[in-house]
């Protein structure tokens, strides 16, 4: 993989994934811009990018809103999209505000990559959660598309507005279907980002981590400098051999497993209680990844187990925690409005 040197634009290069991204293509060499609103659910914190802050660009804009930097899309060699929102249970409350961030701003950010830097390769981060409720596992890229809440049918939207332009010859994009990953610059602050934030915080806090109906269900985490080397391999090949790829995890753990693990490391208990209605209705079960393609096609495999990734994360965590985490944040799932409308919807029962 030869970056150096490459002009490279990161969508949501504040946030999780796309900070740790943006500091190890700047490792590689690259020249790196990231555009980042900054959206409040969404993870965005300027401490991620501490070891490169010097080294990188930061436009402060939403990519729905492609005017505010249209020169920097000019003359790119790449463009990795994390833009957007993850959490399953804010997209079920505020499904407006879901349409708007990962559909509606995908589709205008798009339509200016594909005018100002025609043919350029996108590498967007899609999610499994498009796969919905599994009906065989490991679940491979060819399991029907059936997504039990509004996150998902977003997501996937905007994974066919890439793969639409890509058939149309107008960009070169690349689609990977993200089990859950963990590790470190995770959002820790902001809850309902998934169970491994939540675990990780309340491990952290020195809280006892609670399971619901015993915890059976299967997951296969995956370390980020895992899934960063996926998009760095999908980055980097000449010609792809195909458009989407699932990212999984090196072993599929139950979540009570996960979180035995968790608590052992941290010193704390594992408790159980019944499933809230609210969060039955979008839970999938287990899920396990098939990521035969992209081992087969781009030479990928997970690397990081789990008790390893988590003792890495949890280290890293150790002398930055002032950075993540708040005990006085607030733990229910609210969220403030977005780009100024009035999102009313809410389906989630009371």
């Amino acid at each position: 993989m030869n970056y150096s040197h490459k002009r490279v634009l990161v969508t949501g290069g504040l946030g999780f994934i796309g900070s740790n991204l943006a500091v190890r293509l700047v490792e590689l060499g690259a020249s790196v811009t990231v555009v980042d609103s900054s959206c409040s659910g969404c993870g965005a914190n300027p401490h991620n990018l501490a070891p490169v802050a010097d080294r990188v660009r930061v436009i402060p804009a939403d990519i729905g809103d492609p005017h505010l930097f249209e020169e920097a899309l000019q003359g790119l060699d790449l463009v990795f999209n994390l833009a957007g929102e993850v959490s399953h249970v804010h997209s079920m409350a505020f499904p407006e505000r879901d349409l708007e961030i990962n559909t509606v701003a995908q589709l205008r950010f798009l339509d200016a990559v594909r005018r100002l830097c025609p043919g350029v390769r996108v590498v967007y981060a899609g999610t499994r959660q498009i796969y919905g409720i599994p009906r065989y596992l490991p679940v491979d890229e060819d399991h029907p598309v059936e997504p039990v809440d509004f996150n998902g049918v977003h997501k996937y939207a905007a994974s066919m507005y890439h793969l639409t332009l890509s058939r149309l010859g107008q960009l070169d994009a690349a689609v990977l279907r993200l089990t859950n990953v963990y590790g470190p610059r995770m959002a820790l602050h902001i809850p309902c980002q998934g169970v491994l934030s939540t675990f990780l915080r309340r491990a952290l806090l020195g809280q006892d981590l609670e399971v619901f109906d015993g915890g059976d269900s299967l997951r296969d985490p995956v370390h980020v400098d895992d899934a960063v080397h996926a998009f760095l391999l999908a980055g980097s090949v000449a010609r792809l051999p195909s458009r989407t790829y699932n990212v999984g995890g090196a072993e599929a753990l139950s979540l009570f497993r996960i979180a035995e693990i968790m608590a052992r490391a941290a010193g704390v208990q594992v408790t159980t209680r019944p499933f809230p209605a609210e969060r039955k209705l979008i839970d999938i079960g287990s899920y396990v990844s098939d990521w035969a393609r992209i081992r087969r096609e781009l030479g990928w495999t997970p690397q990081v187990g789990f008790a390893e990734g988590l003792r890495r994360t949890l280290e890293w965590y150790g002398a930055r925690l002032e950075h993540y985490l708040d005990p006085a944040q607030p733990t229910f799932c609210g969220m403030p409005e977005h780009r100024g409308q009035r999102h009313r919807v809410t389906l989630i029962p009371a």
